[in-house]
């Protein structure tokens, strides 16, 4: 097997795995709670796998610049990845939507619990505002 060979079937594995957790981030979203921090991981886990997927797409730019090599096989991999990045991105993209629905149903969460604040201790005027909190005076 030649390097560009190699180096083609390096790519269809990243992006198998790529896959894999782009599902898991995409089962987080869908969820009803999220989990911060496994969201994360798997957010540092796609980044390592994307990091990696960039570097085999240099080695595979400078080999094939060399090789000018027209194989069949080489196609068929080639043909492989092109499939699957099409579909990772459709992936990637449906995540964004759920993220964009976690985030306004966040907001419109925030929007209700904010009328319902606890008002500040102290008014405008440096005093207590104890009549805005609905307190009473006593004095002795």
């Amino acid at each position: 097997m030649n390097r560009l060979s190699d180096i083609l079937d390096q790519m269809t594995v990243i992006l198998s795995a790529l896959k894999d957790v782009m599902d898991a981030e995409q089962k987080q979203l869908s969820v009803g709670h999220i989990n911060g921090s496994a969201l994360q991981r798997i957010t540092e886990e796609k980044s390592s796998l994307l990091a990696t997927l960039d570097y085999l797409e240099q080695q595979r730019r400078a080999t094939q610049k060399t090789q000018h090599s027209a194989n069949d096989d080489i196609a068929v991999r080639w043909q492989t990845i092109t499939q699957k990045t099409q579909h990772l991105r459709d992936l990637n993209q449906h995540n964004g939507w759920l993220l964009e629905g976690q985030i306004a149903r966040n907001q419109q969460a925030l929007d209700v619990l904010k009328p319902h604040q606890e008002p500040g201790l102290y008014g405008a005027n440096g005093y207590t505002s104890t009549a805005n909190r609905g307190g009473k005076k006593i004095s002795i």
